[in-house]
């Protein structure tokens, strides 16, 4: 029977378990100029033993900024501060993919280098609120719709982006399509109501993600990129009228690429870390999509996040739902996560407080198990 701590092939990747270190925004990136430090290498090393780490999402460009103190992958400087962390990583026998990031409409003109409003596939008015570049929560604003220059630009973006992971020292890049930033606002028809290439049918929709692992898969080869997408989710104020068909057509054609991996988020933990909330009505994403991932023939895996346990992540691997399985907010508090579960040790709780933001405190001080009492 297969264990959640069995080795994987993920691609061109050989993972000693299949636990995976989710993305985690902790906005924790020296200021100015968004530069991960050597508190970032000590918080990534420290969760070395994970079988991948996907790196917090980082901004290929300053347009695609959407929240403060956030990393970005677009300047010698930021290429040199993820050196460090990739270095700290491989020294203890770990592996780390950087997740590559535009958040389009949820940013705010504060973040943007002209001033103005932020950029997206159409000037739809997301509801809800996002955060200004000191982190004041405000209304979202009415975005400026891309043109097809600028697509074509951002393309050019996304794949110096994937250069510079590479230089940076990453195993790999993972494109983040999902939690309605851009290339989510893209594919969903909620958000997008383009009539060019770019808009309308489903074919169109995904083409600009499509393009972008095109471009990903140039620099890294197939075996090397994993996508991470979110159907059903509704973060962002995000919708579409039939996400069913629409996530059959990316997820068949990213099989079709032959990608390492696809990384679904569970409808059940849809508020992307915004609350402990789950909806345990909500589809499975891994039931939907699953089959047919685990068809295709070119070998891709899937990896299912989402509100899992340590029960449901075994029982999740053993009945062949998901091929791993990632963990992130217990990965916060949990630096040792892959031992604490092997042994069925208990779990030290998170402290929500300090997620975003900060130094030491919630991000490198929690204590390996067998440190002594937890904290």
């Amino acid at each position: 029977m297969t264990s959640l701590f069995d080795s994987l092939t993920l691609g061109e990747l050989n993972i000693p378990n299949r636990i995976i270190m989710a993305p985690l925004t902790r906005m924790r990136s020296h200021q100015p100029g968004n530069i991960p430090t050597a508190l970032n290498a000590t918080y990534y090393q420290q969760r070395a033993s994970a079988g991948l780490i996907i790196s917090e999402a980082t901004q290929i460009i300053p347009e695609g900024q959407g929240y403060p103190a956030t990393p970005g992958i677009h300047s010698p400087e930021q290429i040199n501060g993820w050196s460090l962390v990739t270095q700290a990583v491989h020294e203890r026998g770990g592996r780390i993919f950087l997740q590559l990031w535009h958040v389009g409409r949820i940013s705010h003109s504060s973040f943007q280098p002209d001033g103005q409003a932020p950029w997206a596939p159409s000037s739809i008015t997301p509801q809800g609120n996002t955060l200004t570049s000191t982190g004041k929560p405000v209304p979202f604003e009415t975005p400026r719709s891309l043109t097809t220059t600028q697509i074509a630009h951002l393309l050019d973006q996304y794949e110096l982006a994937a250069q510079y992971a590479q230089q940076a020292g990453f195993d790999g890049v993972e494109i983040h399509g999902a939690n309605g930033y851009l290339l989510d606002q893209f594919l969903q028809d909620g958000s997008n109501q383009r009539v060019d290439i770019y808009g309308g049918s489903v074919e169109n929709r995904a083409r600009l993600l499509f393009q972008v692992i095109e471009r990903c898969v140039k620099i890294w080869g197939k075996g090397r990129v994993g996508v991470r997408l979110s159907p059903y989710g509704t973060f962002n104020d995000m919708k579409d009228s039939d996400p069913v068909n629409l996530f059959r057509y990316v997820v068949e054609g990213i099989c079709n690429v032959g990608l390492a991996y696809i990384h679904l988020i569970e409808p059940r933990s849809t508020s992307a870390g915004g609350s402990d909330k789950t909806d345990e009505s909500a589809p499975s994403t891994a039931v939907l999509f699953g089959p047919i991932i685990q068809a295709g023939s070119l070998g891709t895996k899937l990896i299912s996040a989402g509100g899992y346990n340590r029960a449901e992540a075994l029982l999740a691997i053993a009945e062949h739902k998901t091929d791993a399985v990632a963990f992130g907010r217990f990965y916060i508090s949990n630096p040792d996560l892959v031992e604490r579960l092997r042994e069925n040790h208990p779990l030290t709780p998170y402290e929500r407080a300090t997620f975003y933001g900060g130094r030491e405190k919630g991000y490198t001080d929690y204590p390996v198990f067998s440190s002594g009492k937890d904290r």
